[in-house]
């Protein structure tokens, strides 16, 4: 199983994984052409893919599905809320293959369950893709760290795991306006770095490998202080098997192997 984020931040969001049998994406949030010239970065190309899987209809996770999916006729994976958003974004229809949020289905040799998430949306979700070589779980754009995300998330090898804000700088933002610091701090909005690491400190166990910490803020998030917040617990709780990475808003992430 191969694993890359091809970008993740406020202004876009797409993961690109593959197997033996099986290509997707998660999410499609950038233009088609940065998605396209992301994946011919690590020799793939939208042609090969198998579907698109998407969490929630926020622009930074659809914006790229009209000229991608629409395009070329490939499958997009959203349960009915989500797709009815999409169809009045894009204004144009796609080969949907609907599921109920909750649902576990398959593309090709993985496995995909699917679980509700605390969002801003229609009808969020999150994402644990099982694979032959491990499970990989997508908990991002969450408001707070349930125990059904967290039940979810608990055995994966993977976890793309949401630090969007630190939250001194956020209060402190000159750029954006009290009403949108309350959404983005309320329990329907984004993931501190704190939060994600007492979420973190829920579910880490002896299967956990790797965590890639996704969706931080430009403004509002520094990738030191991110990566300190969730190595800190790392430190305390013992866990040096697990190996961090921050993702990145411009380029793909290197490629995990497994």
């Amino acid at each position: 199983m191969r694993l890359t984020i091809l970008g993740s931040g406020s202004g876009g969001n797409c993961a690109y994984l593959e197997t033996d049998e099986t290509r997707l994406l998660i999410d499609a949030g950038f233009s088609p052409r940065q998605i396209r010239l992301r994946l011919a970065q690590i020799g793939r190309s939208p042609e090969t893919l198998h579907g698109i899987l998407v969490t929630h209809e926020h622009t930074d996770h659809i914006a790229g599905l009209a000229g991608l999916a629409g395009k070329l006729g490939l499958p997009v994976y959203c349960n009915r809320a989500t797709a009815e958003e999409i169809v009045r974004y894009h204004d144009m229809s796609f080969d949907f293959r609907l599921f109920t949020t909750g649902a576990t289905f398959e593309i090709g040799d993985v496995v995909v369950e699917s679980f509700s998430v605390p969002h801003d949306a229609q009808d969020p979700v999150g994402f644990v893709l099982r694979t032959v070589s491990g499970r990989v779980a997508f908990a991002t754009d969450l408001g707070h760290f349930t125990r059904l995300v967290g039940d979810r998330v608990r055995n994966a090898r993977v976890l793309v795991l949401e630090t969007n804000h630190d939250v001194r700088m956020l209060q402190e933002c000159p750029h954006r306006p009290w009403s949108l610091k309350q959404r983005i701090l309320s329990r329907h909005g984004h993931l501190s770095n704190e939060a994600a690491a007492e979420g973190f400190e829920q579910v880490v166990g002896d299967a956990m490998q790797h965590v890639l910490l996704a969706h931080l803020s430009r403004d509002c998030n520094r990738p030191e202080l991110a990566l300190g917040a969730i190595r800190e617990r790392v430190e305390r709780l013992g866990a040096r098997h697990v190996q961090v990475m921050v993702t990145s808003q411009d380029q793909p992430s290197p490629t995990l192997s497994l």
